[in-house]
């Protein structure tokens, strides 16, 4: 999960640098590249089928809610100051509370319903909503959080099935054949550095994905998760750093509102698995 930080911290750096490109073009260089990273670990077994699966239909729903997420946080690092980005980011658990309800019938209790509101708390302090010609913005990390909730749901049920690395293959591909439909909005030749910067988000993309499902497959969930947080610490010194952006008041306490909430949601979780568990070994 470490290594997945920093290779995510990184993608997000250099998403934020590339203001100067189109969104669509370094769309193109987080697909494209991630689609050459994942045909290199194709299992040798698989290479004259690994395309092959039963459920296209919860493919294309994933990559749909997953290229909506990525869009807006491509949007939100480019207008909003990185930890704000990284602090509203953390709201993701939150919505995928909410929406297993209505999607996975789950039964959420009282205290998940209370980390929820807490957590909505976080996002107002954060996002102190406006309509001014900033705030407008916040609306797009927010975004992010609701295709990132979806496409947790859609994980859950394409992992009992699919391999990791055909899942994030699907989703870098589609990213490639959207950033297509950009180009007739004017593409700008990089220069080779500029190149190399650009490859680098979709590696460092393909990898963090494949770590991320690596660490939840092979770790406990109440291990690996509040490593996640170290993002904020990478983005509040990077931020500053490059940018000279200072975190506001405001912004730290709402993600800790957010943290708070988000961590109750999973020793929930944690807890809700643990009693099935003993429910079944008793059984």
């Amino acid at each position: 999960m470490f290594l997945c930080i920093c290779a995510f911290s990184l993608m997000d750096i250099i998403v934020k640098w590339s203001v100067n490109y189109p969104i669509g073009q370094v769309l193109f260089f987080r697909g494209f590249f991630g689609v050459i990273f994942y045909l290199f670990i194709i299992p040798r077994d698989r290479l004259h089928n690994f395309y092959i699966t039963k459920r296209a239909r919860l493919h294309i729903a994933r990559c749909i809610a997953g290229l909506i997420a990525l869009i807006s946080i491509f949007i939100a690092l480019r207008k909003l100051p990185l930890a704000t980005v990284v602090s509203i980011s953390f709201a993701a658990p939150i919505f995928t509370t909410i929406l297993s309800i209505f999607l996975l019938s789950e039964k959420v209790g009282i205290y998940r319903w209370l980390a929820v509101i807490v957590g909505f708390i976080g996002i107002l302090v954060i996002t102190e909503p406006g309509i001014s010609s900033v705030n407008i913005y916040y609306i797009f990390p927010i975004i992010f959080c609701l295709g990132l909730a979806y496409v947790a749901i859609t994980l859950r049920q394409l992992s009992k099935t699919e391999p990791v690395w055909l899942i994030s293959f699907y989703f870098s591909l589609s990213i490639t054949i959207l950033s297509f439909f950009t180009i007739p909005s004017g593409w700008i030749m990089p220069s080779f550095y500029d190149f190399i910067l650009l490859s680098l988000i979709g590696l460092f993309g393909g990898v963090g994905n494949l770590w991320l499902g690596t660490s939840y497959k092979y770790s406990e969930v109440s291990l690996v998760t509040p490593l996640k947080y170290l993002s904020l610490v990478f983005a509040i010194i990077f931020g500053y750093l490059i940018w000279n952006e200072i975190p506001t008041h405001k912004t730290l306490i709402g993600s800790i509102l957010v943290i708070l909430s988000t961590m109750i949601i999973f020793r929930r979780e944690i807890y809700k698995k643990k009693i099935i568990t003993s429910k079944t070994v008793h059984d």
